[in-house]
């Protein structure tokens, strides 16, 4: 897990690889719903001691934002050995995304 949304390309083929519960954080470190976020995303995933946690900055040209379809910042979504198993745009409370991780539901 890192602070900052990485520019960095993420190899795609690890994501459909498996290897249990990721949550990746689609966002930008400018936008104002994406910083509301990350710390209870960050308080969220600490209480959820196996799930790896990648954030990515997402925008004109991101690849990986355009597969996952992400619309809006910040965009979690959930996948389990490569296949999404849930998706919660703008969450705003720390239940919401408390609930998402452990429900395995869509929110959106």
């Amino acid at each position: 897990m890192t602070a900052e949304y990485t520019p960095d390309p993420i190899d795609e083929t690890l994501l459909d690889a498996g290897g249990g519960p990721l949550l990746l954080d689609f966002g930008t470190n400018w936008c104002g719903w994406c910083r509301r976020a990350v710390a209870l995303v960050d308080q969220a995933v600490a209480m959820h001691p196996g799930l790896r946690h990648l954030r990515i900055e997402d925008g004109p040209g991101r690849r990986l934002g355009r597969r996952f379809r992400v619309r809006q910042w910040p965009t979690l979504i959930l996948l389990d050995d490569g296949r999404e198993l849930a998706r919660l745009v703008r969450p705003a409370h720390l239940n919401e995304i408390e609930q998402f991780l452990g429900g395995g539901g869509t929110a959106r």
